[in-house]
């Protein structure tokens, strides 16, 4: 009876560690190798969401950075519209982007767009950053009112009204969906 108890308690111990073990496992970054053997981030783990107001910095930091300069390195954007964006005055409008660090199309864009506004050097402090999670939801103050459904959304306003919307993806090019809402407006 003696040996039964002291193998009912090592058994017990056993199962019991085994659990604590494999709850710790689910608590670890979720990063893998990759044939390189260099760390590959999982950007569905929520432990990598940029969530709320996002400062641009946050993008250009590990981890995000993987993604972000290359995105913003590679794009080719057209100068010549660029060129027409800055004849145009920006002293009215304000931008909103709201994206999702776990969402492709926003770890596409997002990149593209920054380097569109470096280029047309649209002031950064006129431009609102919203991370949001999978559920494109966020606790940031009056974000219901702006009615996401798909990300990334990139929300140009006009003396603070929309003057229109570029979703998930541009319809041309993120430089001419621009140019095109906002000559759209001036007439």
């Amino acid at each position: 009876m003696k040996y039964v108890r002291i193998l009912f308690i090592f058994l017990f111990i056993v199962s019991a560690g085994c659990k604590i073990k494999k709850n710790a496992a689910y608590n670890q970054p979720s990063v893998r190798q990759n044939e390189a053997n260099a760390p590959v981030v999982n950007f569905s783990d929520q432990s990598t969401w940029l969530l709320g107001y996002v400062n641009p910095a946050m993008m250009r930091s590990p981890p995000h950075s993987e993604w972000f300069i290359r995105g913003y390195d590679d794009y080719q954007f057209n100068q010549d519209i660029v060129n027409k964006l800055s004849e145009l005055n920006k002293d009215e409008l304000s931008i909103k982007v709201v994206f999702g660090t776990w969402c492709p199309d926003s770890r596409r864009e997002v990149p593209r767009f920054m380097r569109i506004l470096d280029s047309w050097r649209f002031p950064v402090d006129k431009v609102t950053f919203i991370g949001v999670d999978n559920a494109k939801l966020s606790s940031v103050r009056g974000y219901d009112s702006l009615n996401i459904e798909r990300v990334p959304t990139f929300i140009i306003y006009k003396n603070n009204t929309e003057t229109g919307r570029i979703i998930e993806n541009p319809v041309t090019s993120l430089e001419q969906d621009i140019l095109n809402i906002l000559d759209r407006n001036e007439k």
